[in-house]
């Protein structure tokens, strides 16, 4: 079957609510770990991963971090209105973003917009012993979203720590509860660093310092790369066939000695998380990019969703990694900047990423559709284990390492 005619309800499975785990482990690293080798299942404690993994591998994560993205305000009638930042607008750049004062816009979803059909919102808040009056004006809608934008009246304030007093943590919509103080360490990676997610990689929240320690032990090469989660990898496959799902955008980061670590690894590395999985495959698209127009802009190396589907020349992962080099040494940059709307699913090649460290996903998701890719369509072994050796599922769940 073509990969756009896949019928995601070939990728359902039972889930019961008890199942979800709501709340991680006191101590992250000892969910539980399944570990699939060449269609072989066993389990054991995530803090003996690196006993898995081989020496001389390289091995990356993403580096994002959590922001707090959910900003409520009360009107004066008493309606509560949320909104919530999906990706910044002016600057568009995050790290401009979070360094701006006085004002900025963002795409947002908006709660309870039907309330707020004008007028400004506003509320105040302490920062650092101050008071601060945030303001949020409605601009326009757009195609999913809303264009809003937010000012405050002290100019000594970054809109960084105007989200650290106000927001809150997003924490996923199946965990069916509030935000929790907890949730600001739980919930994010320990060795998150560049802001700009409005979800974890959750693959990376079962990671302590001990057990990179150890990964470093046993000669695994480790590096990181830079994509911000989008909201949108909540989103439900509401079509019967996954050509009417369109992904969302993300944004990627990535340095250029990572792709160059990349290329002395024969472009082989292990991927923490799928938002690992999605940036390391879509680097492969963007050197292809590079080959066919060498003076090609970086908005320009942006993947789209079915474009690893159509025919491209037989490029070796190493020879389109090396032109990627090449490119970002012509344009003298440090870092690449774009962005991916790929989707993996059955049918799909996978060009770098070897072996994969992932959650449990919900039914009928994308992310489900990926791990299927990975494992040759092998995935309801490994989630009818999981679901009869009493593994937790989603976010706050247990890990499984595959080997396909």
């Amino acid at each position: 079957m073509e990969t756009r005619q896949i019928h995601i309800s070939d990728y359902n499975y039972p889930l019961p609510d008890s199942r979800i785990a709501k709340f991680p482990l006191a101590e992250r690293d000892h969910s539980k770990l399944l570990v699939y080798r060449h269609g072989e299942i066993s389990e054991d404690r995530f803090f003996n991963i690196a006993s898995y993994l081989p020496k001389g591998a390289l091995m990356i994560f993403n580096n994002t971090r959590v922001i707090q993205a959910r900003l409520h305000f009360r009107k004066d009638t008493g309606a509560l209105i949320e909104v919530f930042l999906l990706e910044p607008s002016s600057p568009a750049d995050y790290e401009q973003m979070f360094q701006t004062r006085r004002q900025c816009e963002w795409h947002c979803l908006v709660g309870n917009l039907k309330k707020w059909k004008n007028g400004t919102l506003r509320r105040s808040f302490e920062v650092s012993g101050k008071t601060v009056t945030l303001s949020a004006e409605y601009l326009s809608p757009e195609r999913t979203c809303h264009l809003i934008r937010l000012s405050w009246d002290n100019e000594d304030v970054s809109f960084a720590e105007i989200l650290d007093a106000a927001g809150e943590l997003p924490i996923p919509p199946y965990l069916n509860r509030d935000t929790q103080e907890s949730d600001k360490t739980t919930y994010q990676t320990v060795y998150s660093k560049i802001k700009g997610s409005v979800a974890a990689p959750t693959a990376g929240l079962h990671f302590t310092s001990a057990v990179l320690s150890d990964i470093d032990t046993h000669g695994i090469e480790r590096d990181e790369v830079t994509l911000h989660v989008g909201a949108g990898t909540f989103k439900p496959v509401k079509s019967d066939v996954i050509e009417g799902h369109e992904m969302h955008t993300e944004f990627i980061a990535v340095h250029r000695d990572t792709i160059r670590r990349l290329i002395a690894h024969d472009a082989m590395a292990i991927a923490v998380g799928t938002t690992s999985v999605r940036t390391l495959e879509s680097l492969y698209f963007m050197g292809l990019k590079t080959i066919a127009n060498p003076d090609v802009s970086p908005v320009e190396l942006h993947v789209s969703q079915w474009e690893p589907y159509s025919p491209h020349p037989a490029t070796s992962p190493v020879e389109a990694l090396k032109a990627l080099d090449l490119w970002m040494e012509r344009h003298g940059l440090a870092t690449l900047h774009s962005s991916t709307q790929i989707i993996i699913a059955p049918g799909y090649e996978y060009k770098i990423v070897k072996m994969l460290v992932t959650n449990f996903h919900q039914p009928q998701s994308t992310l489900l559709l990926l791990v299927s890719a990975f494992v040759n369509g092998d995935w309801r072994q490994i989630y009818d284990y999981a679901l009869a050796h009493d593994f937790r599922f989603l976010s706050y769940g247990d890990s499984n390492l595959i080997i396909p």
